[in-house]
């Protein structure tokens, strides 16, 4: 555990981020978000290693055309999304050194404080400034909104 809580550098010697996007929670036509700045919130933290945006099965084939050209790697899943970004959130922490979570969803919080547990920082994104929980910013080191 001690070799984990030690700060891991790659490559350019920039921290390595795992950006990890709740599409059906983030992209809302509340929120207006645009994918672009939500690839340039995660860089914000570091070189990301990883960029995924999580859909539905709903997902319509240009959203999903968009975000593959915009550089996100898109999982688009039958099941839950939540689950299956948390899974994957969790099995990929060896290979990063910061996980950020767009989302407004608490479902996330443990997926962070086990992170943050393991020597990970961590970083929750909210697509705006209105309608989440204060459970998931307050369980990561940082918080942000894409308003900001």
């Amino acid at each position: 555990m001690l070799e984990r809580l030690r700060k891991r550098v790659r490559g350019n010697g920039e921290p390595v981020v795992g950006l990890f996007v709740d599409g059906p929670n983030v992209l809302r036509e509340e929120f207006d978000v645009d994918l672009d700045d939500v690839r340039e919130a995660g860089t914000g933290f570091g070189r990301l290693g990883v960029c995924r945006l999580y859909l539905n099965e709903h997902a319509t084939p240009g959203l999903i055309q968009a975000a593959e050209a915009r550089g996100f790697e898109v999982v688009v899943t039958s099941g839950d999304v939540d689950v299956r970004l948390a899974v994957d959130a969790t099995a990929l922490a060896d290979a990063i050194d910061v996980l950020a979570v767009v989302s407004r969803d608490t479902d996330f919080k443990p997926v962070v404080e086990h992170a943050g547990r393991n020597g990970l920082r961590t970083v929750a994104i909210a697509p705006g400034s209105y309608g989440g929980s204060d459970a998931l910013p307050n369980a990561a080191d940082e918080s942000m909104s894409l308003e900001d």
